[in-house]
């Protein structure tokens, strides 16, 4: 073969190789441009009623956190992702509870849980989040006596919330009380605490009643109240119970009487707007919407932006929202969204917010908390007044008694429920 021959050869192969490069790229073009790689959500799992009794408390926790997620998105998201909130409505049944937090551990993969408002509803899923090393964040007060390596508590221990608030009370009012409640661990445990403080200066409790966070019927309570008049009562009612309670107080005419309580917070308030305040109702927590700072100013004026202007934040709502805040700042520090990693490092952040400085004890995993005493206004809102002195580092286990003596009672509590519980729905 020539010279000239190899070159023809070589020059029509090399036309024929522009030609099928033309093609390819004539096809591309067709196709446009690539869209970009939207990446993987970071997916945030909530456990929360949006219907059944708590309904009315709960819907305000997950509009806190839907807003924290928002602002976070706006800002970039976490890691170059997005993050994405998975919500399963409890119900106000902790049994459902449970099994909606199983199923977003497992099937729906998130990186974090927040989720609950009864103590019941945690302690149902603490063994599902302890089973799959996860991690959740609880923001209610509650009676304590709990410590979980998988559980971040957000809301007031004991020595925040009861404890601080009975004590204010049985100065300013005196030492005869009455107990009502709602019948699940929470109530009881909390009026423990109360009948020890009690005692402690040598007063009575005149009363002790438990009804269902449904209960309506409030006559025979009022019966009594009106025989024994006690100098105060402390109210560890929850849900829409309290609406029938301070409706019944007002009809048999016992406004005189002060009332104390532990789970009504400014949307509880605002949902007996219907009914003429109780002149002398004290609530306790560690944020109260009336609160000055600018910080909570800024807060408030963003949620009711979001919500409309008419709803009310509360300490719950806020301690949902500095949560997720809490839980993104430890996400960007450690560079990963791994619940395991998370929770080997998450104690040693802080973040500011609306109630100030989020902080949490490594210790114990509680967050050191301010006391509030508030005084319930016509217009839904409270007239608040600091207990404390400053940041209250949590006790979980109060030192009134041994902490293998808290652990004794909780057991007996648990199972005295547990076997009424049997006893009022007997398997067929």
């Amino acid at each position: 073969m020539d010279e000239s021959t190899t070159m023809a050869r070589t020059f029509r192969f090399g036309l024929l190789l522009l030609a099928l490069i033309g093609v390819g790229f004539a096809s591309l073009s067709l196709l446009g441009p690539r869209a970009p790689v939207t990446p993987a959500p970071i997916r945030i799992g909530v456990v929360h009623a949006l219907s059944g009794a708590m309904a009315e408390s709960e819907r305000g926790l997950v509009d806190a956190l839907r807003l924290a997620i928002d602002e976070l998105n706006s800002a970039g998201g976490l890691l170059g992702r997005p993050l994405e909130l998975i919500l399963i409505d409890s119900r106000s049944d902790w049994t459902l509870a449970a099994a909606a937090a199983e199923r977003l551990i497992t099937e729906e993969k998130v990186s974090a849980l927040f989720a609950c408002w009864t103590s019941s509803c945690r302690r149902a899923l603490k063994p599902v989040v302890e089973a799959h090393q996860h991690l959740m964040f609880y923001p209610l007060q509650y009676e304590g006596l709990e410590q979980s390596p998988r559980i971040l508590y957000l809301g007031a221990a004991p020595n925040q919330q009861i404890i601080p608030g009975a004590r204010w009370a049985l100065d300013r009012f005196g030492t005869r009380v009455y107990l009502v409640g709602s019948d699940y661990i929470f109530p009881r445990l909390a009026n423990q605490f109360i009948r020890d403080l009690t005692n402690m200066v040598d007063g009575t409790v005149v009363a002790e009643h438990y009804v269902s966070m449904n209960e309506g019927d409030f006559s025979a309570i009022m019966t009594d109240l009106g025989e024994q008049m006690p100098d105060v009562v402390f109210n560890t009612l929850n849900g829409i119970a309290n609406r029938s309670f301070f409706d019944a107080l007002s009809q048999a005419g016992l406004t005189q009487i002060p009332v104390v309580s532990f789970s009504v917070a400014e949307p509880e308030l605002r949902a007996m707007k219907h009914l003429p305040p109780h002149p002398l109702h004290f609530a306790v927590w560690g944020y109260f919407q009336s609160l000055p700072s600018e910080a909570n100013r800024a807060f408030v004026a963003a949620f009711q932006q979001r919500y409309g202007p008419d709803r009310t934040t509360s300490d719950p709502l806020v301690a949902s929202y500095q949560g997720v805040k809490l839980w993104a700042a430890a996400v960007a520090e450690a560079g990963t969204d791994n619940p395991r990693q998370i929770n080997r490092t998450i104690t040693r952040m802080s973040v500011a917010g609306p109630s100030g400085i989020l902080v949490l004890d490594a210790g114990t995993r509680h967050a050191w908390r301010r006391v509030y005493v508030g005084q319930a206004r016509a217009d839904g809102q409270f007239d608040a007044a600091e207990l404390s002195a400053g940041l209250v580092r949590p006790l979980p286990f109060p030192p009134l008694r041994s902490r293998d003596e808290w652990l004794a009672l909780v057991a007996t509590v648990a199972a005295t429920m547990h076997n009424a519980a049997i006893t009022a729905n007997p398997t067929p």
